[in-house]
């Protein structure tokens, strides 16, 4: 068994979904290869190479892969896909888009989300907002999987000596072509990959509000999230999303502030190491998976918490 990992880079380094990922399609027993696809994305292969446990990485070098449309991505991925039982790419938007155009063309059952291997034809994936586990089986030749990546630790980045071989780029689809993309800017970590994180809910009652949140956020180096109810109500971008609908993160500090804990919002947060929930009502079910919780009013209990902090 081989398994083939399609790694999400910016062309100059890769994004940490591809570390844990690789340690999912090792789980899966066999060699794990990487594919890196891209433009000028040397510096993202030899990054590959490096994680341990890859044996190989496929480096296809095009123009058209430089922005990672998925209809290039998915057609190179079909060109390999004879010579691989697993292929493999995060569960974020760039994988969710590529990964189901392969499986269609495969004609097998995409595997979604998964957050543990059971064995190569067996897997455990969240079901209802995750209060459930479904356990798959797959009798396809080729299992075509989405990882969680709360669900896997990240393979170590260095460490791995893997030859990088280069492969014919298959030709441009010419079914898309990349238009312009805005980027949010933040000095802060990315949310889907900060070891802290703090986020508002509705009870922040406006966008003001949040500010009160940005020196705790400040003192702890966190990201700023945000539950869906603070989203749609306009009071911070979209990209600041927690939840079934959003991101999914598991930081080791989780810090909710003013969120009622809907079964939405939980299910992306949930497997935070540590849960620390600061709401005025004490009924509010994020305490039901808090490991800390304080009842009062947020706008009391956050400046004592950043005087506390120094």
């Amino acid at each position: 068994m081989v398994a083939l990992v399609i790694a999400e880079h910016d062309n100059a380094s890769l994004k940490a979904s591809t570390l844990h990922t690789v340690t999912a399609a090792a789980q899966a027993g066999g060699d794990v290869h990487v594919l890196v696809a891209g433009a000028n994305a040397g510096a993202a292969a030899s990054a590959a190479a490096a994680i341990a446990g890859v044996s190989k990485v496929l480096h296809a070098d095009a123009a058209y892969f430089a922005d990672g449309l998925a209809e290039n991505v998915a057609e190179q991925v079909l060109a390999l896909a004879a010579s691989y039982s697993h292929i493999l790419a995060p569960a974020t938007a760039y994988g969710k888009n590529i990964l189901p155009r392969v499986a269609a063309k495969l004609d097998v059952a995409q595997i979604s989300e998964i957050t543990k291997v059971d064995g190569p034809d067996t897997f455990e994936r969240p079901i209802y907002a995750g209060n459930a586990i479904a356990t798959v089986q797959s009798s396809d030749s080729v299992k075509v999987i989405t990882v969680r990546a709360t669900g896997f630790d990240a393979a170590a980045a260095s460490g791995g000596a893997a030859a990088v071989e280069t492969v014919a780029a298959v030709a441009d689809s010419g079914k898309s072509a990349f238009v312009g993309r805005e980027v949010a800017k933040s000095d802060r970590p990315e949310l889907t990959a900060a070891k802290i994180i703090v986020s508002g809910g509705r009870g922040m009652g406006s966008g003001e509000a949040f500010k009160i949140l940005e020196p705790l956020a400040d003192k702890l180096n966190a990201a700023m999230g945000a539950s869906r109810a603070a989203v749609d109500a306009g009071f911070v971008p979209n990209d600041w999303q927690v939840g079934q609908t959003g991101k999914i993160v598991a930081p080791n500090l989780y810090i909710a502030v003013g969120i009622s804990g809907a079964i939405q919002h939980l299910a992306g947060m949930k497997d935070s190491k540590t849960i620390v929930a600061i709401n005025k009502d004490p009924e509010a079910p994020i305490f039901s998976v808090a490991d800390y919780g304080i009842v009062g009013d947020l706008f009391d209990v956050v400046p004592q918490l950043v005087a506390e902090l120094g």
